[in-house]
């Protein structure tokens, strides 16, 4: 009889064949059923077999399938017929447990379709049995609710809400939708979200009311580099307007000079301001228009809200009728959000570095051929070694002498009369307790940028 190269305990092997893809493996269950599973008589007879194709591990670079000769049984009590149980085998699928464990834990790191090619089955099994290791997950698995919460986007085919951890810099979920409703729904679940302190987000209306609906002690914080972003816009739309005025090789020029205008004036090398120079010397409107992107930023250089709202109210009253077009959308972001843009002075904390991975979150997806939603959201939160955690020690608790039993090294101790000896010590183990606060971002970006993802 063959070895048994399966390594499963509850299964003879009774032949083997193998080509230079596939092990193909006959086998039958070693031990016989015991009794009939409806009315657990133990009067059962043989009632003829049959084959079974279970999926496995793949084994030496090779696909394996064990094909089960299958024994069907009659009960002589209740009439009925049934096939005998196969051990080890996934309740679901014709494929081993393990397999199936090893599928869910490849598929958070490697595209679909290789793992399909790799074991044999369909893609399409491959993404079911990753839905449940997922489901798995995520009841085993809990974040700690943020302290310090940022509530972000990405678009992937339609836009989505990230939420992160901002004083722990992790990812803690990723929303299929940015709706009120989804958010309320999310944000209401959270356990302990009475400790929210701060949340930081763009100026997208149904995330401030979501905040305020279920966490109004939080303090709402625009995100100071969504609102500087805006005077970029401003000067791209200015530089868009100047193009009928020029020829072709000046609009070719100016295209590829509009970094130079999008940059920090102090962060220009020589070159660079010799560019801007050449344009904004030539066309006083792209002069004003950049010299009042550079003001807007000055003013998150305030060092209080006052402050603050003095240098807004200066650079607005330095805005020319010609340019003031081009600044609308920034004016009336202002107008609308100035209490929670106003809020970065008072506590100034940024979700800015998400955008990075918000970055590699699309390169990802281009590269696993378009995951889905589910999919994706599942690789980015559950990716094997990226979660941030952290061992909280219990408190220390002051000892009731009065209360515990000891002994001294020494032998000696002090004479409890009431209990008529000396105190005997009963040692007493303290637990630790884990806190997981979610996926840690730049651990997230090495492990996509290096493949592991």
């Amino acid at each position: 009889m063959p070895t048994n190269l399966l390594n499963l305990r509850s299964y003879v092997v009774l032949a083997v064949d193998e080509n230079n893809l596939d092990y193909h493996i006959r086998a039958s269950v070693k031990d016989a059923p015991a009794g009939c599973p409806y009315c657990a008589s133990r009067q059962i007879v043989g009632f003829g077999r049959r084959e079974q194709l279970v999926r496995d591990l793949p084994m030496h670079g090779k696909r394996v399938g064990i094909y089960v000769d299958t024994r069907r049984m009659k009960c002589q009590s209740c009439g009925k017929t049934f096939s005998e149980a196969l051990p080890d085998v996934d309740d679901k699928r014709a494929m081993t447990v393990r397999l199936e464990r090893w599928i869910g834990q490849q598929a958070i790191k490697r595209t679909f379709a290789s793992i399909a090619e790799e074991t044999g089955v369909t893609e399409g099994t491959v993404r079911n049995v990753f839905g449940d290791y997922v489901n798995r997950l995520e009841d085993k698995i809990r974040f700690e609710t943020p302290r310090w919460m940022g509530i972000d986007e990405i678009h992937l085919i339609k836009p989505r809400c990230v939420i992160s951890n901002i004083e722990h810099r992790t990812l803690v979920e990723i929303l299929h939708n940015r709706n009120k409703d989804t958010v309320v729904k999310y944000l209401s679940g959270l356990k302990g979200r009475e400790n929210v302190r701060y949340v930081t987000m763009d100026m997208w209306t149904p995330y401030r009311d979501a905040v305020r609906q279920v966490m109004p002690q939080a303090s709402i914080i625009i995100d100071k580099f969504h609102v500087v972003r805006m005077a970029n816009d401003a000067m791209e739309k200015a530089r868009k307007g100047l193009r009928e005025q020029l020829t072709l090789k000046q609009r070719r020029s100016l295209m590829h000079d509009r970094f130079v205008l999008l940059k920090r004036e102090h962060d220009l090398n020589d070159k660079e301001r010799l560019l801007l120079d050449g344009w904004t010397i030539n066309y006083p409107t792209l002069s004003d228009v950049y010299r009042l992107k550079e003001g807007f930023y000055a003013i998150f250089d305030a060092e209080s809200i006052s402050d603050a709202k003095r240098r807004y109210a200066q650079w607005y009253q330095g805005i020319q009728p010609e340019t003031k077009a081009v600044f609308s959308d920034l004016i009336r972001a202002w107008g609308n959000w100035e209490p929670y843009i106003l809020g970065y002075f008072e506590h100034p904390i940024t979700n800015a570095y998400t955008e990075s991975l918000n970055n590699l979150i699309r390169v990802m997806n281009r590269l696993g051929r378009g995951y889905s939603f589910e999919a994706l959201r599942a690789k980015l939160l559950f990716a094997e070694g990226a979660f941030k955690r952290e061992i909280e020690k219990p408190k220390f608790q002051r000892r009731d002498w009065r209360q515990v039993d000891y002994n001294l090294p020494d032998g000696g101790g002090v004479f409890n009369r009431s209990l008529g000896h000396y105190p005997r010590h009963e040692s007493t183990e303290q637990t630790h307790n884990e806190r997981n606060f979610g996926t840690d971002i730049s651990t997230l970006i090495r492990l996509i940028e290096s493949g592991e993802v």
